[in-house]
């Protein structure tokens, strides 16, 4: 199955965004999410599910739906994630991309199954991004976008990885950890961090 306008469509709404977010899940680095209006006379050819493309072929689309949409981006940091907590800074990161476009939606289309409070009327769509274009394409955005991000950081803080695992918890990174400590682009909030950062208990007696 591949992504289609049917719920652009369907809607009877007259500008309709789709919106995706990128960077949940890892112990580092910002949430990012994007939304798009796209033009459907002018669609680039390939959208799908960024999950479904290689690196290769989303950073080829990427100034394609740069040129050819209207594309708005927001970021939440780490320290604004662990200061609201990683839901919370997901809708912000949503809240951003929206009002980032150059127009003024009427719809949103969210990935998922819970949305943020928007200034337009919002519909979510489990695994949009691999039934809607709008979706799909703010959904390579949103990824290409954090990866980028995550190769400068890695710059910054070469030691942890990050321009190979883009900050997700995997075993090169949670050794990292174990040996220099978070850095401030980690999540402190999340369990693998404060773990790390939790004072050693105190032996009594």
């Amino acid at each position: 199955m591949k992504p289609t306008l049917h719920f652009e469509r369907a809607s009877g709404h007259a500008i309709v965004c789709g919106v995706d977010e990128a960077g949940r899940g890892p112990w580092a680095g910002p949430v990012c999410a994007a939304a798009v209006i796209l033009d459907v006379h002018n669609i680039p050819f390939g959208l799908n599910d960024s999950k479904k493309l290689s690196e290769a072929r989303r950073e080829l689309l990427f100034p394609e739906i740069m040129r050819a949409a209207d594309v708005g981006v927001g970021l939440v940091s780490a320290q604004e994630i662990d200061q609201i907590n990683i839901l919370q800074a997901t809708y912000l990161a949503m809240q951003r991309a929206v009002a980032g476009l150059r127009l003024k939606p009427t719809l949103a289309l969210i990935d998922g199954n819970r949305a943020p409070i928007l200034s337009c009327a919002t519909q979510t769509i489990i695994g949009g991004d691999a039934k809607s274009l709008s979706i799909a394409a703010a959904s390579i955005i949103a990824k290409v976008t954090r990866d980028r991000l995550m190769v400068n950081l890695h710059e910054a803080f070469p030691h942890y990885g990050f321009a190979r695992h883009k900050g997700y918890g995997t075993a090169f990174h949670a050794a990292a950890l174990a040996k220099h400590g978070p850095c401030t682009e980690h999540r402190k909030s999340f369990k693998p961090i404060a773990a790390i950062l939790a004072p050693l208990p105190t032996r009594e007696g």
